[in-house]
């Protein structure tokens, strides 16, 4: 059966009016009452949740009015609605597949971390462009396929997601064969400013300017 298209889903529009901070915010929320619910709670308030999350309760409220009235005044959420709601929203009510290009350090360990693994998130297969790889497999058994296999990979199945795990100078090849492929949502993790095509979203992972950040706060303390 064909996938709803965002708009026939009734809220297309909204999803793309609301910001990835706020989007970030909702994962974070979806990982508290995930531990809420499994722990038994059944109802709790923006003040208590902020509480015992450390967030900020002003923040939740204006977040969660993004997306309805979801809170009764005077009682808070229900637990286990809200972790729901929060699931469908951000798309995770659904199985999503996803390749990785790079069989090297990062890519096999990305291949096999338990939250690419779990709670809606697969990864089928992983490419690499050296032939002393093709036909090994990820310690978690996901194939090593030469990239000229993508094709067929996406004939076998729908992939939603491509992640770069490849150095810099092959990122840019690697990120206009998967958007030529049709995947339209790409997490990066090269060093590097990629040419992006409308269209397709792409999100970025650079750990070293994470640390840089940190070495300036250091820096000015110091």
């Amino acid at each position: 059966m064909p996938r709803p298209r965002a708009a026939e889903r009734g809220s297309g529009k909204e999803r793309d009016a609301v910001s990835e901070f706020t989007t970030e915010r909702l994962s974070v929320y979806l990982r508290c009452l995930t531990i809420l619910e499994t722990a038994g709670v059944k109802t709790i308030s923006s003040s208590r949740l902020a509480e015992r999350f450390h967030l900020n309760s002003a923040q939740i409220r204006k977040d969660l009015a993004c997306f309805g009235e979801l809170g009764v005044r005077g009682v808070g959420y229900q637990v286990g609605a809200l972790r729901r709601h929060l699931t469908t929203t951000l798309g995770l009510d659904r199985l999503r597949r996803m390749v990785i290009f790079g069989a090297g350090n990062l890519g096999l360990a990305l291949s096999d971390y338990p939250g690419f693994n779990s709670d809606g998130f697969v990864v089928t297969a992983v490419f690499d462009s050296d032939p002393a790889k093709h036909g090994l497999a990820s310690r978690g058994g996901i194939p090593i396929l030469p990239n000229a296999e993508l094709p067929r990979v996406l004939d076998a199945g729908e992939v939603d997601l491509g992640v770069i795990a490849v150095p810099a100078a092959a990122a840019q090849s690697v990120y206009d064969t998967l958007a030529d492929a049709g995947i339209r949502a790409i997490l990066n993790f090269a060093p590097v400013q990629l040419h992006q095509r409308p269209g397709v979203r792409t999100r970025s992972v650079d750990l070293r300017i994470n640390l840089e950040s940190l070495s300036f706060s250091l820096a000015n303390n110091e």
